[in-house]
Formats: structure tokens, C-alpha cells, sequence
């Protein structure tokens, strides 16, 4: 991995790992929600996980690391499984994509502190 492609996987990994973060929050949240609050918070969380997919196929671009394919695997399994309707069963996937996040952002930030970058 070059600077630049840590650089870039640094910075997405945060992005993503935020957005990952919101999501099982308000799916958590959402779990106690009936009817058509429940129907809309899924809808909203369905539009968020695509912007979540795309910015992790944007990252398998911009900075390459083979553990993007396991995140973007366990984000499309979920915005499958939300737009099912079975959204509070996704936070096993979600999970293990902040799981993987986290792993490219530490070995993304371990390779720019070696280079006095960080």
C-alpha cells in the first residue's frame, strides 16, 4: 500500500465506520418502532446502507486492501436483508464490517505512522 492509498483508506475507513456506527443505532432504536414509524426508519436506513455500499466500492478503488471485499460482502448481505424487511436481524453483518473497517484503518494507520505521517 503507498501513502496515498493509506492515506485514502484511512480516511474512509472513518467515514465508514461512522456511517456503520449510525446504522445499527437507529436499527437498534428502531426495534421498539410499530407499523409505519417502523416502515419509514427501515426505508431511511435502506438509503444510508446504499450510500455505505458505494463508498466502500469507492474505497476498493481508491485504496485497495483485500479485507474491502469482506465489508462490502457483509454490507450488500444487509442491505439485502433490509430491504426484505428483516432489518433488526442485520446487525451481525454490520458488525462484522465495522470489524473489518477497523482493521484497515489500524493497519492503514500503522503504515503512516511508520512513515512519520501520523
Amino acid at each position: 500500500m503507498t501513502n496515498g492509498e493509506a492515506i485514502m483508506a484511512f480516511s474512509q475507513s472513518e467515514k465508514i465506520k461512522a456511517g456503520l456506527i449510525w446504522l445499527s443505532s437507529v436499527l437498534q432504536m428502531s426495534e421498539g418502532f410499530q407499523g409505519m414509524e417502523k416502515r419509514g426508519a427501515e426505508q431511511a436506513v435502506g438509503a444510508f446502507l446504499n450510500m455505505v455500499v458505494h463508498d466502500v466500492g469507492l474505497s476498493e478503488r481508491v485504496a485497495p486492501d483485500p479485507g474491502w471485499k469482506d465489508v462490502r460482502d457483509a454490507v450488500e448481505k444487509a442491505a439485502v436483508m433490509i430491504n426484505s424487511g428483516v432489518g433488526v436481524e442485520v446487525l451481525h453483518d454490520l458488525t462484522k464490517a465495522l470489524s473489518r473497517v477497523t482493521t484497515i484503518g489500524q493497519r492503514s494507520m500503522a503504515l503512516l505512522k511508520e512513515q512519520n505521517l501520523l
